[in-house]
């Protein structure tokens, strides 16, 4: 099977190890810089072009899009679904999963685990906001926040409403959250492929610091999660989507709450916590799930 890695980075580790995991199961994978990629959109006869190349015989796609690209990532991956090729997460998905506001809307639809959340345009009723998440401390969060960068604990209400008041005169749109104090600075990390979470990790926060993202300094362990965390993860993933992706769950007090769908997730952190073949596994989903094209041939056109 040829697999094409859509990823800018190719030296990342999650990416580096795709393609060995690739390789070692026999499939040929290649990745292509997302970017740089430009498309031919005409009738019947979609196409991405690559360097020096027009880009065929692709039997399935893995897309690995940073949040800085996603629009530009999502259309790539949109041309090759487009072209026939099996994608590990559709573009509609990724899309959805990107936009905090639209992933909180549809996992409560689900009945999923949630923070209490607020978002509004007009800041006169700032105090109801804060009110209606249970009053400082609050977490105020920008929509287009990732790795925990343009997250805010706000510790009283006068702190959150002037944070508040100052985003959106900004014109920037702001989540207002529940603080689940209960969880102490840690967070649980799943990784769902396809209907099973396949590795998990509890991510603790540094002394002085909220935010339990490996990126901010937190430190993962190894954790066996309850089944009611598992079910939740995998409701999450499918509410969303995806086929594979990082689930952040927090310990509340009336059961686990879901904070973020990763649809790009990372997992080096998490196959050295816990010593399971990630990479391996996402590999073999796309083997036994892909529908692969075996008329068609790569290389240049």
């Amino acid at each position: 099977m040829n697999i094409c890695v859509l990823a800018r980075n190719p030296n990342l580790y999650s990416h580096k190890r795709l393609v060995e995991a690739g390789e070692a199961a026999g499939h040929e994978v290649e990745i292509v810089n997302t970017t740089k990629c430009f498309m031919n959109i005409a009738s019947h006869r979609p196409a991405v072009y690559y360097q020096d190349r027009k880009l065929t015989g692709f039997d399935a796609l893995i897309p690995r899009i940073g949040a800085s690209v996603t629009s530009y990532g999502a259309a790539v991956a949109r041309q090759f679904e487009m072209m026939g090729v099996w994608s590990l997460n559709e573009s509609v998905a990724i899309v959805r999963s990107r936009d905090k506001l639209r992933s909180l809307q549809l996992l409560s639809r689900k009945g999923i685990g949630l923070p209490v959340t607020t978002f509004a345009h007009d800041t006169s009723r700032v105090d109801e906001l804060i009110e209606m998440v249970g009053g400082a401390p609050v977490v105020i969060k920008l929509l287009e926040g990732t790795q925990g960068k343009g997250v805010i604990l706000a510790e009283t209400n006068d702190s959150a409403r002037s944070v508040i008041q100052a985003f959106r005169g900004a014109n920037i749109n702001i989540l207002v959250q529940e603080f689940i104090k209960e969880a102490e600075g840690a967070d649980i990390r799943c990784l769902v492929v396809g209907d099973r979470v396949v590795g998990s990790m509890m991510r603790q926060a540094p002394e002085g610091e909220f935010r339990s993202n490996l990126h901010q300094g937190g430190s993962a362990t190894k954790i066996r999660i309850t089944p009611t965390e598992r079910s939740t993860a995998v409701s999450a993933a499918k509410a969303m989507g995806l086929n594979v992706c990082g689930v952040d769950l927090l310990r509340g007090k009336h059961g686990p709450v879901v904070m973020e769908v990763n649809s790009s997730p990372g997992f080096e952190g998490l196959e050295n916590a816990t010593g399971i073949d990630i990479a391996g596994k996402i590999i073999d989903f796309i083997g036994k799930n892909a529908k692969p094209n075996k008329t068609k041939t790569r290389g240049k056109g």
